[in-house]
């Protein structure tokens, strides 16, 4: 079924504008018939954040920012689905034009701005799906006017924790205006102290909520340093390494949208974010797991992630030119990689070429 459904939506997808294409492959979505889904090999599980995923390829926030399609995209195969951005009130985002393909680059381009249809809507949808199971994360964000962001997330954390299989604390993105200065050290400690402690007053009722930071890869490695030590000393159950990013390499190939403001995604993301997830896992010691995502188009990708540390891995715009047949081809390479080298699970990978990828030359 999703080879017939790439072979049909893929060329036709490609000549719509992309925001218009986005939209008709997420009504396709709803569409699709309720097929069960074939099972993973039993190597595939994993369980991280007190969660037992089936595989551990889940699609990025920012695909079904609305929540309109989850059980869809679960159906399909995948190990989760992260919802969102999701904030308080319903949002129009930036104007458009404001998502763009970079063809001979697989990369994409986005100042999107957190477009969403807000708490209330989206949360009538997630609880009428509460009783399908599967894991669906939720990914917050502050409202672009919001006088009181840290506020914003206190209040989504308290909306959604009975139907949030996670959270995602978005501090990440580049397209709002001064919410990635929530990464900066004392603002990133009060906003996780104030995040966990809504979290744990409201657990007894809506049960436990795990609370993963979603970070960019543009920051120093000074900056990391903070980010993780008050990571793991607020303790948050993991964290997902990267969101897009602001910087361009002079590598791109198609340069008059690579200089469209916004944060890039795809394949050029690849190496940056990897070394991200590297840095990330040496620094953690194993106080957490982490989620790579960034650029992961193959199994071999996907493999190299889960080697620099990632123990879950999420994709997002590798769909848009490999389409959903790339779920079966990554899980399907894993599943052999384990075979062929007699190992029972992926979390004996994990991490294991950190060392030497925090010791090579910073990708540019």
């Amino acid at each position: 079924m999703i080879r017939a459904f790439d072979a049909f939506s893929l060329p036709l997808l490609r000549w719509l504008d992309p925001e218009d294409a986005h939209r008709l492959a997420i009504q396709g979505l709803r569409l699709l018939p309720q097929i069960r889904p074939r099972d993973d090999d039993p190597k595939l599980a994993v369980r991280a954040f007190g969660l037992n995923f089936s595989n551990p390829v889940g699609i990025a926030a920012g695909f079904d920012k609305n929540a309109e399609a989850p059980d869809a995209l679960l159906r399909l195969g995948f190990g989760f689905v992260e919802i969102g951005t999701v904030t308080p009130k319903p949002q129009s985002g930036n104007p458009r034009p404001r998502l763009f393909r970079l063809e001979r680059d697989e990369a994409v381009v986005n100042r999107m701005g957190f477009n969403n249809d807000g708490a209330e809507m989206v949360l009538r949808r997630l609880a009428a799906r509460a009783n399908q199971g599967g894991i669906v994360g939720v990914n917050v964000g502050a409202n672009k006017d919001s006088l009181d962001r840290v506020a914003d997330y206190v209040r989504l954390i308290e909306t959604f924790a009975p139907v949030a299989s996670y959270f995602t604390v978005n501090v990440s993105s580049p397209n709002t205006p001064g919410l990635r200065n929530l990464q900066q050290a004392a603002a990133l400690d009060d906003l996780l102290a104030r995040v966990i402690e809504a979290r744990d007053r409201v657990q007894q009722n809506a049960g436990d909520s795990p609370v993963l930071l979603k970070i960019a890869p543009d920051l120093t490695l000074n900056e990391l340093d903070d980010v993780v030590h008050i990571a793991r000393s607020r303790r948050v159950d993991g964290m997902i390494v990267a969101n897009t990013t602001l910087s361009r390499s002079q590598a791109l190939r198609d340069k008059a949208r690579a200089k469209e403001p916004g944060g890039l995604s795809g394949r050029p993301l690849f190496r940056l974010s990897t070394r991200m997830v590297a840095e990330t896992f040496v620094r953690a010691e194993g106080a957490f797991p982490l989620i790579g995502v960034g650029g992961i188009d193959s199994g071999g990708a996907a493999l190299t992630k889960i080697r620099a540390g990632a123990t879950l891995i999420q994709l997002y715009s590798s769909l848009i030119y490999k389409g959903l047949g790339l779920l079966d081809a990554i899980k399907t390479d894993l599943a052999s990689t384990l075979l062929r080298t007699g190992r029972d699970s992926l979390g004996e990978i994990v991490g294991a070429d950190a060392p030497t990828i925090t010791a090579e030359d910073w990708p540019v």
